[in-house]
């Protein structure tokens, strides 16, 4: 197998497994939440997630080294874009929109991605990328529609939604431009800004609401909480992000954006398979038009 080959097979698995790992997220989240707020659940997952990052890579279980002349003004791009941007529209986009707005909103990130990469890197997807991302946006679209036909018509929650639409798109294309630094090197500094950013939002809404003391112990209270922490914090904020990493800079922003909708399809079946969910026959349509969207994307995962 050529190196350029390897490449591409490893970033495909890359890409699978992070969006993989983003979807069964959601079972955790919809528990966590029903305890405390998304703020508090994000303050907890962003401090764990980088308290975790930062003992493997003193351990030496992971290699981070010093920046020593490389552009930290790219890692504190990616940083900002994701988690900041994107975590600050998505949790309060959600919160002010229906389920089948903010996940309508949210399906159009793999077409951001490609605009975001044709104007930023000059990078023009394939024929074959946009069929397979264009089909693939309609088994998003097909399946959060099935759920809830309800509308809320917020303009903030629009706004917000919009906000993470472009904060993904900016993190996809300003990886691919951090290429100087490792996946654990980039997902080090994210992890670190979302502790910064979102842990004293958490704590500064728990003390407006007198409960610190809560906040603090709500792992050891609530063991659904506790396991979203560390799934969140670990699984998906560590592992997750150093896979996206290393699949955008395998794949490019391009071929990494058609794998986002397998989050939507693994978090539908695994409502399913866990929670007992409802699963129309419009969502199983759903499901196998994102499926397929990937692999036209994707097909013979040949060089570009």
């Amino acid at each position: 197998m050529s190196p350029s080959r390897r490449d591409l097979f490893l970033g495909c698995h890359c890409a699978v497994a992070c969006e993989a790992v983003f979807g069964a997220s959601y079972l955790f989240t919809k528990d966590a939440t029903l305890v405390a707020s998304p703020l508090a659940l994000l303050g907890w997952r962003f401090a764990v997630a980088f308290a975790s990052l930062s003992l493997l890579a003193a351990a030496g279980a992971v290699k981070v080294s010093p920046p020593r002349g490389r552009p930290v003004r790219r890692l504190v791009a990616v940083a900002l874009a994701s988690p900041v941007l994107y975590f600050t529209g998505e949790t309060w986009g959600i919160a002010r929109t229906t389920a089948s707005e903010s996940g309508a909103f949210l399906s159009v990130i793999p077409v951001a991605c490609l605009v975001a990469s044709s104007l930023l890197l000059g990078k023009r997807p394939t024929g074959r990328q946009v069929a397979g991302i264009a089909v693939t946006l309609a088994g998003v679209l097909a399946t959060v529609f099935a759920a809830s036909r309800a509308v809320s018509f917020s303009v903030a929650g629009y706004a917000f939604l919009a906000l993470a639409v472009a904060g993904y798109a900016l993190y996809s294309v300003f990886v691919e431009k951090a290429a100087a630094f490792t996946g654990a090197e980039i997902a080090l500094a994210m992890l670190g800004a979302g502790a910064a950013v979102f842990a004293p939002l958490a704590l500064a809404e728990a003390a407006r609401d007198g409960g610190v003391s809560a906040l603090l112990l709500l792992p050891l209270d609530s063991p659904a909480f506790l396991r979203a922490v560390l799934f969140q914090g670990v699984c998906v904020s560590v592992a997750g992000f150093i896979l996206s990493n290393i699949a955008i800079a395998k794949l490019g922003v391009n071929r990494t954006a058609s794998f986002i909708g397998v989050a939507t399809a693994v978090a539908i079946v695994s409502g399913v398979v866990f929670l007992h969910e409802s699963f129309p026959l419009a969502q199983l349509v759903g499901v196998a038009l994102i499926l397929l969207g990937v692999f036209l994307a994707n097909r013979r995962c040949e060089p570009l």
